[in-house]
């Protein structure tokens, strides 16, 4: 059987370094780009042509870190919140979901990962309150429909907020702690169980739509539950990604809980490796750093919502130096209100601006491009995605240059970086198939999703209106805790 070919022609190509664009044809067999020529590439008559003319092509940006529940709880968080107050309203936010509400959930934010840019990503989606094969299959097959490659790995934890930071309870009025003391999450047994079965009978192809697993964070998980993760891992060559060294409150706390840092403690119980990645990383010590780059281990870096919940900015450039690879990652649309990689990768480089006065360090716009494709692909563990060069996965996104933003086009890659908001995004390819074309998504219902967005919000902020009351209520008493840990 012969396989198809796709010449895109007339295209102007930023290069894998991201350094300069040029003039490009790139000729592609079957879900992968076989040439990038001079315009004229000779190809077969039966080729078909996809006109690439006043269009900068890049290679899909991939999403180191995000969660595909929040995008029905878009502007539902609270504003002004740190980390360990929005921990609070996960019930609030996530309970009370039917099967079709998690994969709405998932298109929805696939739909939008696509039309800002992005062609993968890692998902730690979660189920309150606990995974099921039925929901994570449900979320891989909402990734499939759409068109986007993803690593969807559930986010689970089998200690409650007010058992895993220690001394959270004893510091809650009598009243008040009454309230949360008996609360349980579910058993370490219960959920590794589960995810076996998830692991399994894992319905789709992996270099489409991978599984994952995401110990939420390590204070939240027993030991015995974390090792369960790491055996699980290995037998089925999985990646693990958690939260780690987000908050200072984590940080302080991980030392106190465990007498090492949470890295440390990790390591020891044998998680730390090539297929771990650690999301957010802002207070990682340098030995930390040193002990994940010595294990070949990766660090989701989310610039937008370290700003929105106040947890800090994360040295990245410490990071890149001691040869730590870094992605780049938008968090949830929960907890940082968008899916923008454009957005992620021109926070990471100014950010960089604010940590030291010696530019020489800054994180410039060639870096951030890099971190958002190749550094991200390593984090996902898909190495054949994030570049646009041959043997490489034909994952395309097409920019409008005639734009405001693009005009005069003197430097493509610093007005990517630096300008660009995602309104450019004219068409999306993934593996050789147009997902988006002009504007017109391909794959699934648009309107349909979205209609059925807002009426599962509307029951979902009824249903779900006494969890979110009591999550408000007991909002200060966590704030409190949380700055007396810290100062």
């Amino acid at each position: 059987m012969t396989t198809a070919m796709t010449i895109i022609r007339g295209g102007t190509l930023l290069d894998p370094a991201g350094q300069r664009a040029q003039a490009a044809d790139i000729l592609i067999e079957g879900d992968t780009i076989r040439e990038i020529g001079v315009p004229g590439v000779k190809v077969p008559e039966a080729a078909r042509q996809v006109d690439a003319r006043d269009r900068l092509l890049i290679p899909g940006l991939i999403n180191a870190h995000t969660h595909s529940h929040g995008a029905l709880a878009r502007g539902v968080v609270p504003d002004a919140i740190p980390l360990e107050i929005l921990l609070g309203y996960a019930g609030a936010v996530n309970g009370n979901r039917t099967l079709e509400d998690k994969h709405l959930s998932a298109q929805l934010s696939a739909i939008e990962l696509v039309r800002k840019g992005c062609t993968a990503c890692y998902d730690m989606f979660t189920e309150f309150p606990a995974p099921t094969v039925e929901g994570v299959h449900a979320v891989a097959r909402a990734y499939r429909d759409v068109g986007v490659r993803a690593v969807v790995a559930p986010m689970m934890a089998d200690l409650t907020l007010w058992q895993a930071l220690p001394g959270l309870l004893a510091s809650l009025p009598d009243g008040v702690r009454g309230q949360v003391e008996g609360l349980r999450a579910a058993s370490a047994q219960a959920s590794a169980a589960t995810c076996r079965d998830i692991l399994k009978a894992w319905p789709i192809d992996r270099s489409e739509v991978a599984p994952g697993l995401g110990p939420t964070i390590p204070l939240h998980c027993s030991d015995g539950f974390l090792g369960a993760c790491r055996d699980l891992a290995r037998e089925f060559d999985v990646g693990i990604q958690m939260h780690l060294a987000e908050s200072r409150g984590q940080a302080v706390l991980g030392i106190e809980k465990y007498g090492v840092s949470l890295t440390a403690h990790l390591d020891a119980l044998g998680l730390v490796g090539p297929r771990f990645s650690g999301a957010h990383g802002v207070w990682l010590e340098d030995e930390d750093v040193r002990r994940l780059s010595g294990a070949g281990a990766s660090v989701a870096h989310n610039p937008m919502s370290n700003l929105r919940l106040g947890s800090g900015v994360a040295r990245v450039r410490r990071m890149l130096e001691a040869g730590l690879r870094v992605g780049l990652g938008t968090d949830s649309a929960s907890s940082s209100d968008t899916q923008n990689m454009f957005e992620a990768m021109r926070l990471c480089a100014y950010l960089s601006r604010v940590q030291t006065f010696d530019y020489r360090e800054w994180i410039t716009a060639g870096e951030a491009f890099r971190l958002a494709t190749e550094g991200s692909a390593g984090v996902l563990g898909m190495d054949r995605i994030g570049r646009l060069a041959p043997g490489f996965n034909a994952d395309i996104v097409f920019l409008d240059l005639s734009r405001t933003g693009w005009v005069p086009l003197n430097d493509a890659l610093l007005q990517l970086v630096n300008g660009e908001s995602g309104a450019a995004v004219d068409s999306v390819m993934v593996g050789g198939r147009l997902v988006l074309e002009h504007g017109r998504l391909l794959t699934v219902d648009e309107a349909k999703v979205r209609v059925e967005a807002e009426r599962t919000a509307e029951r979902l902020r009824k249903v779900n209106a006494e969890s979110y009351a009591s999550a408000r209520a007991l909002a200060e008493h966590v704030g409190a805790f949380c700055l007396r840990v810290t100062r």
